[in-house]
């Protein structure tokens, strides 16, 4: 039993973890087309974009909503205390989110769409912002009391650390967003974004050497479990691959290859997750509280994994054959 009650909750934290690498990554792209349609110089251009996005960009947004699901059904405590302490957030996040669904369906039936155009990018902006500083507040820790419920302010979510994980966040999205559209495009405007892909890569760059940087110099305990051995050895490991693989990334940007782009940057989202899981394993609050601690009872845990192991094929087969189904380039007369 001793076993058991240590095994599946690191299960469901794997689990959680697939749910968000594949949100992210998916509704990420959504996001950073939404951003870079604010810098499309005329409508034509901005209707690619927002074509190249109409058939899948709703099934993207379900990861999210079972990603929410799982965490309050395996790790209650967790789910509580965290949209407690990043209401705000969250609440930015929402806004957006739903700003942005409502200028797409909104512009589709507008005679004068300059209106919808710029709230649909303003709404993915916000969207990525809100994701951001709840993501930095999760890393920098929430405030708890010793049974695990959220002791801090509103605002703790807000300053200057979580402002750089927000910044590196949205770059990151307009990184994936410009390699997706190298696939979807062709002509004029698939040049453009393979130079908005050379900065967003740059800028992401610079983000995740900063934030490497910062974390262990400002956490005290993320800077003794970094440092440790054997940890040290497979902490070290990963900015070297990082490195390697944003060279991979700009190499295939400047012998502008349509499909290696996309690749290396799922790859980089990857190891940046995996880093992050490492840093942030066990807690599900960092550094307070446990993935043990919150989790919920062990028939809770089995009857969930029993309906997850249903619901995540066909949820897969289901994105898998959308893709397939609408999968080739998006072009006009003009481009």
């Amino acid at each position: 039993m001793d076993a058991l009650l240590h095994f599946l909750p690191e299960v469901w934290f794997v689990i959680l973890g697939l749910f968000l690498f594949l949100y992210v990554i998916l509704d990420g792209f959504d996001l950073g087309v939404g951003i870079l349609s604010l810098t499309s110089s005329d409508e034509e251009r901005r209707s690619i974009l927002m074509t190249s996005l109409g058939n899948i960009w709703d099934a993207n947004e379900t990861w999210l909503v079972v990603m929410a699901g799982a965490l309050f059904g395996a790790f209650p405590l967790a789910y509580g205390t965290i949209l407690t302490a990043l209401y705000m957030p969250i609440f930015i996040m929402i806004f957006g989110l739903i700003f942005r669904a409502v200028a797409f369906e909104f512009r589709e039936h507008s005679t004068n769409k300059l209106f919808w155009n710029y709230a649909f990018g303003i709404g993915s902006f916000i969207a990525a912002l809100g994701q951001g500083f709840a993501l930095g507040s999760v890393i920098e820790g929430i405030t708890v009391d010793a049974a695990g419920h959220f002791t801090g302010s509103t605002w703790d979510w807000l300053d200057w650390r979580s402002l750089l994980v927000a910044l590196t966040l949205i770059q990151g999205y307009v990184l994936i967003g410009s390699t997706y559209l190298i696939l979807k495009t062709e002509g004029e405007l698939q040049k453009t974004h393979f130079r908005t892909a050379k900065i967003a890569a740059i800028t992401t760059f610079i983000g995740a050497v900063l934030i490497t940087i910062v974390t262990p110099i400002v956490y005290e305990a993320t800077r003794t479990r970094l440092f440790a051995a054997p940890q040290v050895y497979v902490f070290a490991a990963i900015p070297l691959l990082g490195v390697l693989l944003i060279w991979l990334l700009l190499t295939s940007i400047d012998r502008e290859e349509e499909r290696t782009p996309f690749v290396w940057t799922l790859l980089i989202f990857l190891l940046s997750f995996i880093g992050l899981g490492l840093i942030v394993f066990p807690y599900v609050i960092p550094t307070q509280i446990t993935i043990y601690q919150a989790a919920a009872s062990p028939s809770a845990l089995v009857f969930m994994l029993t309906f997850v192991g249903v619901l995540i094929p066909i949820m897969l087969f289901y994105n898998i054959y959308n893709y397939l189904v609408f999968r080739g380039k998006v072009v006009t007369e003009n481009y």
